[in-house]
C-alpha cells in the first residue's frame, strides 16, 4: 500500500522543549485496558481492570466506549477511584471500551495528554490507549500536515494521526502500512465505532494480553488485570501482531515480522505485579528466584533478612530462603500516601521517606540487617532509609539489590532519569556503599537476572543495565525532553 502524500512544506511546525525530571525512582509509562462484549457492562469491567493496573501510572485515567454510533469518553488527572464514580461509569454505555491509567513519559502531566486519545474525525472517530514510547516521534510530527491542530503533547496522538494519513481500506490495513513508521516501544489498543483493534512492537518491549469472559474479549497490560475481572487467560499477543475483536470474536489481521524480540528485563525486576505471569514465569516466583541467586552470589552474617516494600518483598524471601537468615519486617509502609501535589516546606523534606515508612524501634535495635531492594536508582531514597535503621540502633545495615546497577536511561516507555542522574553511571558500588552509608553493598548480576527470569538471554531487553540498545537511539533524543509540537 502507498502512503498518501503529506504535502509538507518547507515551512516547520515550531517545536518548544522543556526539560523534565522525575523526582523518584523508574516507573513505567502506563497501563492499558480493552474489553468487548455485548450485553455486558463494559465501562464498569474496564474500571476494574484500570483499577488493577493502577501501580503502572498514578497520574491520570480514562476510559472510551462505543455504542456502534459514536465514541464518548471520560477522562481526568488522578487515581483510578478519584477520576471514576457511579454516575461517570453509568454514563459510558457500549459494547466495547479501552482504558488508560498513565503516568508521563513523553508529553507533560496535563489533562489534555490523559489518555484515550481521541481523533475527532468527519468519517469515524479513533481512540488510542497506549503502553510504550516512540523514540522518533519529533520527527514523525513533520510529517503531519500543518492545518491539523494536535490536542496534546503526547506521541500517542502523533501515531494515531500518522495512522490515519496512511491509505488502506479500514483501520487495521492503515496500521498494517504505517507499522514501519515508528520506532520504540508501543502496545496499543484501539478503539473504533464498531470493534477494537490491538497490536504490539516487533520488539515485543512492552506486555500485552489477550483473555476471554464468557462470551466477552479482554486485552490488556498484565494478566492480574484478567484476573480481577475474572477473565481467563488464552494468550500474549505476539510481537508485530494485529488483532482485531469484534461481533465474530478474535482474529489476527496483519504480522509484521519480529526479528528479534526484546521483551523489557525490568518488567520481572520492578514495574510488573507479582502475581501477573509473562511468558509463563509468574513475576513473583522470578523475582524470588532472584533472591536466592542473589544470596548465593552475595552472602553476608546477619540476624534478619527484611525488604523494601513492596517491589522488594519476593526477592527479599527468596534470600531468606537461599542464606537459611530469618525474614522479618522493619519498614512499615504507609500504602495509602498515593501521590501528593503537597510539597512540604525546605526545612522538613527529610520526613518524606518517613511518610512511606516507617521502622519498627525495637525489632532493628542491636540487629545486623540484611536490605533487601529492586534497584537503586539516584541512591537518595535507599540512603535516607539506612540514616534511618541506623538511627533506630540497627548494628549493622546491609544492601543487596535484586537487579544489576542501573547504569543508562530507557527509551521504550520507562520514566528513567538523564543518565547523570543514575548513580550507578559515574560510582563505582563501593563509592555507592560509601555514599549511602551501608556496611555492604552487593548487586544480582545479569547473569544471574537472566537465569532468574528463565527466559532466552537474547529474548530480554537490558540495555538499562549495560547501554546497549537493542535499536538505534538518536543523540539527544529523551522521552522526557519532548513537550510539545504544535
Amino acid at each position: 500500500m502507498r502512503k498518501k502524500n503529506f504535502s509538507v512544506k518547507s515551512t516547520t511546525r515550531p517545536e518548544r522543549v522543556f526539560l523534565k525530571t522525575s523526582e523518584t525512582g523508574l516507573r513505567d509509562k502506563c497501563g492499558i485496558f480493552g474489553i468487548y462484549g455485548k450485553g455486558v457492562d463494559v465501562a464498569r469491567i474496564s474500571f476494574f481492570g484500570l483499577y488493577s493496573l493502577q501501580h503502572r501510572g498514578q497520574e491520570g485515567a480514562g476510559i472510551t466506549v462505543t455504542n456502534g454510533k459514536n465514541l464518548k469518553s471520560v477522562k481526568g488527572l488522578g487515581l483510578v477511584s478519584s477520576v471514576f464514580n457511579e454516575e461517570k461509569i453509568n454514563s459510558l454505555k457500549g459494547f466495547a471500551a479501552i482504558g488508560h491509567t498513565r503516568y508521563s513519559t513523553t508529553g507533560g502531566n496535563k489533562l489534555c495528554n490523559v489518555q484515550p486519545v481521541v481523533l475527532n474525525l468527519k468519517d469515524e472517530d479513533f481512540a488510542l490507549a497506549h503502553n510504550g514510547n516512540i523514540i522518533n516521534a519529533m520527527d514523525l510530527a513533520r510529517e503531519i500536515p500543518l492545518n491539523i491542530k494536535l490536542s496534546s503533547t503526547s506521541d500517542t496522538e502523533i501515531m494515531g494521526w500518522i495512522i490515519k494519513n496512511y491509505e488502506g481500506r479500514n483501520w487495521e490495513d492503515k496500521i498494517l502500512a504505517s507499522f514501519n513508521k515508528f520506532q520504540g516501544a508501543f502496545s496499543m489498543i484501539s478503539l473504533t465505532k464498531n470493534k477494537i483493534i490491538a497490536f504490539r512492537d516487533t520488539f515485543g518491549f512492552r506486555p500485552l494480553v489477550l483473555g476471554q469472559l464468557n462470551d466477552s474479549y479482554v486485552v490488556c497490560s498484565e494478566t492480574c488485570a484478567l484476573d480481577t475481572v475474572g477473565a481467563k487467560f488464552i494468550r500474549e499477543v505476539a510481537p508485530g501482531e494485529i488483532i482485531v475483536i469484534d461481533e465474530k470474536g478474535v482474529h489476527t489481521v496483519g504480522k509484521v515480522q519480529s526479528i528479534k524480540k526484546r521483551f523489557c528485563l525490568f518488567e520481572f525486576v520492578y514495574l510488573a505485579r507479582p502475581d501477573s505471569i509473562f511468558d509463563k514465569q509468574l513475576v513473583h516466583q522470578v523475582r524470588q528466584r532472584s533472591g536466592e541467586i542473589l544470596a548465593h552470589e552475595s552472602p553476608i552474617g546477619a540476624d534478619m533478612v527484611v525488604a523494601v516494600p513492596d517491589s522488594g518483598t519476593s526477592a527479599a524471601i527468596g534470600y531468606s530462603k537461599a542464606s537459611g537468615i530469618p525474614y522479618g519486617e522493619v519498614l512499615i509502609k504507609n500504602r495509602y500516601i498515593g501521590r501528593t501535589f503537597i510539597q512540604p516546606e525546605q526545612n522538613i523534606r527529610e520526613m518524606g521517606v518517613r511518610i512511606k515508612f516507617n521502622p519498627l524501634k525495637e525489632i532493628v535495635k542491636g540487629k545486623r540487617i540484611i536490605i533487601v531492594d529492586d534497584s537503586i536508582v539516584r541512591g537518595t531514597t535507599i540512603k535516607k532509609i539506612v540514616k534511618m535503621l541506623k538511627n533506630c540502633g540497627a548494628k549493622k545495615v546491609h544492601i543487596r539489590v535484586c537487579s544489576p546497577p542501573v547504569t543508562d536511561p530507557c527509551y521504550f516507555g520507562i520514566d528513567t532519569p538523564d543518565k547523570k542522574q543514575l548513580i550507578a553511571s559515574h560510582m563505582k558500588s563501593k563509592e555507592i556503599r560509601k555514599f549511602i552509608g551501608a556496611d555492604s553493598l552487593a548487586y544480582l548480576s545479569l547473569k544471574g537476572l537472566k537465569k532468574a527470569s528463565r527466559i532466552k538471554s537474547n529474548k530480554l531487553c537490558d540495555s538499562c543495565f549495560t547501554g546497549k540498545y537493542p535499536m538505534p537511539v538518536k543523540g539527544g533524543f529523551r522521552k522526557d525532553v519532548f513537550e510539545t509540537i504544535v
